[in-house]
């Protein structure tokens, strides 16, 4: 049987689809776009503080928003405030001064630290050249203060004071700490304090800060200092109940763990932003 004759088929030329190179760069750079940031530590850094506060909030469901606990230092802190410090004397003992300014819980660190210098007219905190000394090496600003006693001359009290603390540009301004009357009436302790402001001021040309609880404040200083910064110390309340005006720093708790110290301290904070902080330092 003769072969059957096929015919020749003819192949149909392959039609290639065009790509569309435009469309291909933006997917490429939009895939590299989200490889950076998925690779990025400022996007794990903000993964690990969301997270963190929904851990925060699943374990304290009724905290006061305005008045967290922060577990770090153990203690209530009040949320408006953005620049933290603490005050220590020689109860504190030797203090890491190195291990003070590492400490962060959530955005709130040790930025200043005030440091008791004397007492009275005789008495030099035991530790008060080592803190002065080493606290201002870590990179926290300070502040020296003295505890007055309404009994003793202002004007000695503030000489003694000022051979024992030396206040350079960059420190925070002098501070007079005045919780008592000590026996004496409010106009003898008014005259002892004035005395002992005026002293400071003429020889340091910075305004002292005054330190007071704030009932004492209220009973015997409300209405003589107001021209002179104001700290006052008002514990465990998520409000201070004084004109933002009235106060520069709140002394709001006494019962601090910090890292580096080894016994309870109070913390503090400044009422200001960091600018308003920095205006506040001897210039």
């Amino acid at each position: 049987m003769p072969p059957i004759k096929r015919k020749p088929t003819t192949r149909k030329p392959t039609v290639r689809k065009k790509i569309n190179k435009s469309n291909t760069t933006k997917w490429r750079i939009a895939i590299a776009g989200i490889l950076l940031v998925l690779l990025s530590p400022f996007y794990y850094g903000y993964v690990l503080k969301v997270a963190s506060s929904a851990w925060f909030w699943i374990r304290h469901p009724n905290e006061d928003k305005n008045y967290r606990t922060y577990e770090s230092f153990d203690i209530k802190i009040p949320k408006k405030y953005t620049v933290h410090g603490i005050d220590v004397s020689y109860y504190q003992g030797k203090i890491d001064w190195t291990k003070v300014k590492a400490m962060e819980d959530d955005d709130v660190k040790i930025t200043f630290a005030f440091i008791k210098a004397t007492e009275g007219l005789l008495s030099v905190d035991p530790y008060f050249q080592r803190n002065w000394r080493e606290a201002p090496k870590a990179g926290i600003k300070v502040g020296a203060y003295h505890f007055f006693r309404p009994k003793r001359s202002g004007l000695w009290q503030a000489n003694f004071f000022l051979q024992t603390a030396s206040f350079e540009k960059g420190d925070l301004p002098p501070v007079v700490d005045i919780e008592s009357l000590d026996g004496v009436s409010p106009e003898k302790m008014r005259k002892e304090l004035n005395a002992f402001i005026i002293q400071v001021e003429e020889k340091t040309k910075v305004k002292p800060i005054i330190y007071s609880g704030i009932r004492f404040y209220k009973d015997h200083l409300l209405g003589y200092y107001d021209n002179y910064p104001f700290w006052v110390a008002h514990y465990h309340q998520p409000k201070l109940k004084l004109a933002n005006n009235a106060y520069k720093f709140w002394q709001h708790s006494d019962k601090a763990r910090i890292n580096g110290i080894n016994h309870l301290v109070d913390f503090n904070a400044f009422n200001g932003d960091s600018l308003a902080f920095s205006k506040i330092l001897i210039q």
